[in-house]
């Protein structure tokens, strides 16, 4: 059987898409090239995350542009690709899916479409089930992965580094934190307040980072270690750091300042940055890994953070940090870490 261009690609070639952006643009294109007077087109994908609930990505034919846009959970469901493509000309009816978390396909037209067109559509929507359901399974993978492990070391692992010899030596920028005297708090505390405690402190420290290009490798009790990638040139990743713990800084004396207006008490914390070079891979046994980083570097970062209670400060940045960063900081001498044969050179921000 003699298939069009647009459904033979669907049947021989769409499974290998590498993403839906390039699925919606490469179809809209064979869909004009068959004659499918188009101006625009929308997938919606959901998507198991904690926040995220789907992803909708719109085609324009008249650029070749695609653009992103995001359905929270918890937000009224609608539909952006809808509401979208009715923007453009007259939508096609048949979205390609069917129920909540079913993928849905549209298109939108220069004119009303004609009935040999709406069957043409029809039929590219029942082509396109097979490759949307892989590219929906690999981006529920994808989505899973990004949330436990962050959107860096899930991409290593879903390229195949699934092995304990996958780790790789790179430069990074690190940084540890926790909670002061988070044990005895939680002892005289009922857990559930603790549990929204702990969830504000993430919120502050997370966000902070993902903002200036970090990532967290994991949370440890109330504690998390973080890394920033040198891209680009050390002062840079130096930079986004200083600029990452300056902002939990603040956010963390803005909560505190909310709860204290609530009766309770504040978070005071610790935080340290750091850099050099760590080994960053998969750690673990043979058959139950864990994908973090490790190294001497790693060890200091902890030492370091360790210092911010014996000397009264809640930030200490290394003297390793201090030479890459233009940032003023302030400096408080060497000190001897535990554990580490050299004193290092300790820094803070300014108090303002």
């Amino acid at each position: 059987m003699d298939l069009p261009a647009s459904l033979a690609w669907l049947v021989d070639e769409a499974g290998a898409s590498p993403h839906p952006e390039w699925f919606l643009s490469e179809l809209g294109g064979r869909l004009l090239a068959d004659g499918v007077p188009l101006t625009g087109g929308a997938l919606t994908l959901a998507v198991p995350h904690p926040i995220i609930a789907r992803r909708t990505w719109l085609w324009r034919a008249e650029s070749g542009a695609v653009i992103e846009a995001l359905g929270f959970a918890g937000a009224p469901l609608g539909d952006a690709g809808r509401d979208w493509l009715a923007k453009l000309g007259p939508v096609s009816e048949d979205m390609g899916g069917s129920g909540r978390d079913a993928p849905l396909l549209g298109w939108a037209g220069s004119r009303p479409f004609a009935p040999a067109e709406v069957e043409r559509l029809r039929e590219v929507a029942r082509f396109a089930a097979a490759p949307l359901a892989a590219l929906a399974a690999r981006g529920a993978q994808a989505a899973l992965l990004e949330a436990y492990l962050g959107r860096r070391s899930a991409a290593r692992v879903q390229a195949g580094a699934l092995g304990r010899e996958s780790g790789e030596m790179i430069r990074a920028v690190l940084l540890c934190a926790d909670l002061r005297d988070f044990t005895a708090l939680s002892e005289v505390t009922e857990p559930r307040i603790m549990i929204a405690a702990l969830d504000d402190w993430f919120d502050r420290v997370t966000g902070a980072v993902h903002a200036f290009g970090g990532e967290v490798l994991k949370y440890i009790g109330d504690g998390v270690l973080v890394i920033f990638p040198v891209t680009s040139t050390p002062g840079e990743a130096c930079e986004a750091a200083l600029r990452a713990i300056a902002a939990i800084r603040a956010g963390m004396a803005h909560l505190d300042a909310s709860r204290q207006a609530q009766g309770l008490p504040p978070l005071p914390f610790g935080a340290a940055l750091h850099f050099g070079e760590i080994l960053w891979g998969n750690i673990g046994a043979a058959d139950r890994l864990d994908f973090t980083a490790i190294g001497p570097a790693v060890n200091l970062v902890s030492r370091l953070e360790g210092l911010c209670k014996p000397l009264g400060r809640n930030v200490l940045i290394s003297g390793a940090v201090a030479a890459e960063a233009t940032t003023v900081l302030m400096p408080l001498g060497e000190h001897q870490l535990r554990g580490i044969a050299d004193p290092c050179a300790v820094f803070t921000l300014p108090e303002d």
